[in-house]
């Protein structure tokens, strides 16, 4: 039989070429060995190596600012065509922070800020393509806007340089001063909107640190945002994607007139994946954590819409299954196999992943017929 091994990333512990490996080994012990590893991207954390290997990219090192504003080392892709790729969870994402530190009222996305201005005024970038996703912000892009040269007024006409902390009492927005910009694609890893049940705040923020008693405070934050805009915020707002990155992608669309695309189809497009479907089998896809966000635009979800449209069965592995969409995930995949233990502390699920992973896909193979 003939396999086709399409990961995304486990999140803190395999990166989407590290995880599709690990499989290939855990399929090899069962005796199956024609196997191909494709790696995939939502537009999250991975987006700038994939598609720097599939297109011949390299990559640029500068300084950014992280989430509370301390200069880090930060990199982006350049592919050869010129265009920048740029991970705001490189200098924005949760990943810099450690757990006591997450401040979501602080937490500003200036960072993915400093890379968008280094690619353009250093690099000479022709095309900006950033990636959404693994945010540690849920300040709709206002820290990226600022670091652009975007101008935030309070009602006295001083301006604010602290944003989102500031942006309660912001009551116009100046862009004339903004960085002229070449297009700008972003990269999408859900289809979530600004606000409302299923957007920034309330389906993501507690990863971030917002607590119960602060959500409808952060909710508030992000309405004003979009109110500043009058007409144009609530439609913008009503965007699919609009919610991704704590509201960057809403951010993008206001602050870069940017273009919105799922990140799975940008990925799946440079990749060849449905060509890779069609010559395979069967799909084996998998991430980190497979819950109700899977079913909102995630990688895995993408390759097995891609795999019914060619008519192939496709199987999930998963370092743990969220229990509330069990059902639906169940709909979606011929098979949905947690790799940990039950009960397993998270600690050991990471430093175990791969190990676990090889082997949860050996026995898997060794079921087949």
């Amino acid at each position: 039989m003939r396999f086709l091994i399409a990961c995304d990333k486990f999140k803190g512990s395999l990166t989407a070429s590290q995880a599709g490996a690990a499989i290939e080994r855990g399929l090899a012990q069962a005796g199956q060995r024609h196997v191909r590893i494709l790696p995939i991207a939502d537009g999250g954390e991975g987006l700038t190596r994939i598609l720097s290997e599939a297109c011949g990219g390299m990559e640029v090192l500068t300084t950014a600012r992280d989430p509370l504003g301390r200069e880090v080392p930060a990199r982006y892709g350049r592919l050869p065509e010129g265009t920048a790729v740029i991970e705001m969870a490189e200098a924005s994402g949760l990943w810099r922070l450690s757990e006591d530190e997450r401040d979501p009222w602080r937490a500003s996305t200036a960072g993915t800020g400093d890379l968008i201005r280094h690619a353009v005024e250093v690099g000479g970038a022709r095309k900006i393509l950033l990636g959404l996703g693994g945010s540690a912000t849920n300040d709709g892009g206002t820290g990226m806007a600022a670091a652009l040269g975007v101008a935030f007024f309070r009602s006295d006409n001083s301006a604010t340089q602290s944003v989102p902390e500031g942006l309660p009492f912001v009551t116009h927005v100046d862009m004339s001063g903004r960085l002229a910009l070449p297009p700008v694609e972003v990269a999408c890893d859900v289809s979530s909107p600004l606000l409302g049940p299923l957007g920034a705040t309330r389906m993501f923020g507690p990863q971030k640190g917002v607590a119960p008693s602060q959500l409808e405070i952060q909710e508030a934050r992000l309405e004003h945002l979009a109110a500043l805009l009058g007409p144009r915020g609530a439609d913008l707002a009503s965007r699919q994607g609009a919610g991704a990155a704590g509201g960057l992608g809403f951010g993008s669309l206001v602050f870069l007139g940017a273009t919105l695309r799922s990140g799975f189809d940008l990925v799946a497009e440079a990749t060849g994946l449905a060509q890779a479907i069609q010559e395979t089998e069967m799909v084996i896809t998998g991430e980190g954590r497979l819950d109700a966000q899977t079913l909102q635009g995630k990688g895995p979800a993408g390759v097995a819409d891609m795999a019914h449209q060619h008519g192939k069965r496709v199987v999930a592995f998963a370092g743990a299954i969220g229990d509330e969409a069990r059902d639906s995930l169940g709909r979606i995949f011929e098979e949905v196999i947690a790799i940990s233990p039950p009960h397993s502390a998270m600690t050991e699920c990471v430093a175990r992943a791969e190990e676990w992973l090889e082997a949860a896909a050996a026995r898997w193979a060794a079921g087949l017929t």
